[in-house]
């Protein structure tokens, strides 16, 4: 149900930290003192009943996250974000919260005990951001990102024929101009971010792409009737997609007052339910600080590698000063910012390094590869603007399905100046980086292992914290068995990756 994105930088950096030996896991940390031998059956039974019953519940409350899980009971409605919807939404929650509650978890499986930590942090999660962080009152992130993936969701795999998901994506399109409406009701110009605003006022338009890209070739392949609804639902949506973009240009946009940062309040209790950990802020940032000081040692070690014998180069000295690291450490990486792709072959280069990446994986035997298929594609326009790149694994509930590598091409309207400062910092060694993360032996086929464990709830709930931090070792582990024939300016950008 969640896209795990580059930019899930913090939840990166923490899981590549290296845990303290004594540190408590996330199941023993949930359920202090419960054995693992002492399961109920009747136990086990009751939180079968329950984990269905919750999973069966967002499903139908969030029929867009049910497509994207591969669940299509509901691929023919929409979320409702009304007042009255969102009340439905957070009554549920309670509800299954209450019931949580009244189970003895130390009579579970150990494996039933780790979901129930899991499902009771995100229940908690789902009630504090409905009733506390409202993003409904304040990212319209929140309405695009459903739009979009309301029809995207339905065309980007074939889970179903043609026809039948063409009936869906028309049945959707007719109800996104009342999704709109609920987000005009429910933003609050002087709670929304410029930066938001301004993102979904460019990402809106790229809706219709979709449209254009996987629906509009095929509505003379339907029968007549069907075929006169669904341009009927396409006119609709041009119409709507045209009133929004005027709303988002002459009202949220100018109005929009608010501050991006929520508080030290709201940060932490997010945090603690993003991480589903107890970590204090203190507490990272004292592993993140030292983690800083050790790998910019390591990056300047790697910079007196690679400027040795080379003229012009700033003093490399034994004990060096923060300036005279940081200047080693910047000409080094200016050797591997030079070396990037042209304008127009950024994705063409990610093609060739997953290639290159999956096979060192497999001559290396380092791990089970999918059977499963990866394709690289442009980003869909209403995504773009937030990450670079990202990696859509087919839900946990659809079966060998594809998984998209997607990765955003430099916008037309960039400057020269502006695509030369892109490529630099995605330079060639940073696009292996970006497939090993993305692709192999990153998320794509994290997802895929994780995709087979027999738990559905613990499929539907998929650990962010997990996704990105596997893809951060990876890239770590690819350059420690000697990807590209041990290259230390590889390894030079895989560091300051990480510190990223």
């Amino acid at each position: 149900m969640r896209k795990h994105l580059l930019a899930a930088a913090l939840l990166a950096a923490l899981a590549g930290c290296q845990k303290p030996a004594d540190a408590p896991t996330a199941a023993s940390a949930a359920t202090p003192g419960a054995a693992a031998d002492a399961a109920d059956p009747a136990a086990d039974a009751a939180f079968a009943a329950l984990s269905k019953r919750a999973v069966d519940t967002w499903m139908q409350l969030s029929p867009v996250g049910a497509t994207q899980t591969g669940d299509h009971r509901y691929d023919s409605e929409l979320d409702d974000l009304s007042a009255a919807g969102r009340q439905k939404s957070l009554e549920a929650s309670k509800q299954l919260l209450a019931d949580l509650d009244k189970l003895q978890v130390t009579k579970l499986s150990r494996e039933n005990q780790v979901d129930a930590a899991i499902l009771r942090n995100q229940l908690q999660s789902d009630i504090w951001s409905s009733e506390v962080s409202q993003s409904w009152a304040w990212d319209p992130q929140v309405y695009n990102g459903l739009a979009g993936g309301a029809i995207y969701g339905l065309m980007a795999r074939e889970f179903a024929p043609l026809p039948e998901r063409l009936k869906s994506a028309t049945a959707r399109m007719e109800k996104i101009p009342a999704l709109f409406a609920q987000a005009r009701a429910n933003l609050d110009p002087a709670r929304v971010p410029q930066i938001n605003a301004q993102t979904v006022a460019k990402q809106n338009q790229g809706i219709l792409s979709i449209v254009d890209t996987f629906i509009a070739p095929h509505v003379k392949e339907l029968p007549d009737a069907d075929a006169q609804r669904l341009q009927a639902a396409i006119d609709g949506l041009k119409k709507a997609v045209a009133e929004q973009q005027t709303w988002l240009d002459k009202t949220l946009v100018p109005n929009a007052k608010g501050d991006f940062r929520i508080g030290a309040e709201k940060y932490d209790q997010k945090l603690k339910f993003a991480l589903n950990s107890s970590l204090s802020r203190a507490e990272i940032k004292q592993r993140a600080e030292a983690e800083l000081k050790r790998v910019r040692e390591e990056m300047y070690g790697i910079a007196r590698t690679v400027l040795k014998d080379r003229p012009n180069v700033p003093a490399l000295v034994d004990a060096p000063s923060d300036a005279q690291q940081q200047a080693a450490i910047e000409a080094a990486l200016e050797l591997a910012y030079a070396q990037h792709p042209a304008r127009d072959k950024v994705v063409e280069d990610a093609k060739a390094s997953l290639a290159s990446s999956t096979e060192f994986v497999r001559s290396k035997n380092l791990l089970t590869l999918p059977d499963a298929p990866v394709d690289i594609i442009l980003m869909p326009e209403f995504q773009r603007g937030v990450a670079v790149a990202y990696c859509d694994s087919p839900g946990p509930l659809d079966k060998n399905l594809k998984t998209f590598y997607a990765v955003s091409p430099i916008p037309d309207d960039w400057s020269a100046q502006q695509a030369e400062s892109f490529l630099r910092e995605y330079n060639g060694r940073m696009i292996h980086l970006l497939s090993i993360h993305e692709g192999v032996p990153g998320h794509y086929v994290e997802g895929w292992h994780s995709a087979k464990f027999p738990s559905t709830l613990r499929g539907v709930l998929r650990s962010g914290t997990f996704a990105e931090g596997w893809a951060v070792y990876t890239e770590r582990m690819m350059q420690e068995q000697g990807y590209l024939d041990n290259d230390p300016l590889f390894h030079l950008v895989q560091l300051k990756f990480y510190l990223r």
